[in-house]
């Protein structure tokens, strides 16, 4: 097997593993994922569809690149939204002006807001919370696809 198949197939598994890791956590672990959560997702499918096309000719090394750096830089702004040095988008986070909102809109905004938010860290490793990490590794990934196409 070539080098370029190497890391093409372990860029493939890393984002494999990387959904596979958030799913277990949520089904398993009982962590419920915020918006954001999901949203980091999506591009690891497009990774995973992207491995699944090499087999065809095609750009499928870049498209796996994009899907990993996709997820990373929706990681980096959900840690951003995590950390406070953002906001994020107003269905998953705190704050907002309550000023002016009578207690029966109050009430309704409340029983909208999704239970889980966005804005707070569930769980970290070694100070790195659940998106921080996913960046980190998604980058590494998009990488390996991109030294793929070197080779």
């Amino acid at each position: 097997m070539s080098r370029s198949r190497q890391l093409q197939l372990l860029a493939l598994t890393g984002s494999a593993g990387l959904l596979l890791g958030a799913l277990a956590f949520q089904y398993i672990g009982g962590m419920a994922p915020c918006a954001l959560c999901i949203w980091q997702r999506w591009p690891h499918l497009v990774a995973l569809v992207a491995g699944a096309g090499l087999v065809l000719p095609g750009p499928w090394a870049l498209l796996g690149a994009l899907g990993a750096a996709g997820s990373g830089a929706i990681g980096v702004y959900h840690t951003g939204v995590e950390r406070r040095w953002w906001e994020g988008p107003s269905s998953c986070t705190s704050g907002g002006d309550l000023s002016g909102m009578s207690a029966q809109e109050l009430l309704d905004q409340i029983m909208a807001a999704p239970v889980v938010r966005c804005d707070e860290v569930p769980w970290e490793l070694m100070g790195l919370s659940m998106a921080s990490w996913n960046a980190v590794l998604s980058f590494a990934l998009a990488g390996l696809w991109l030294a793929s196409l070197r080779d």
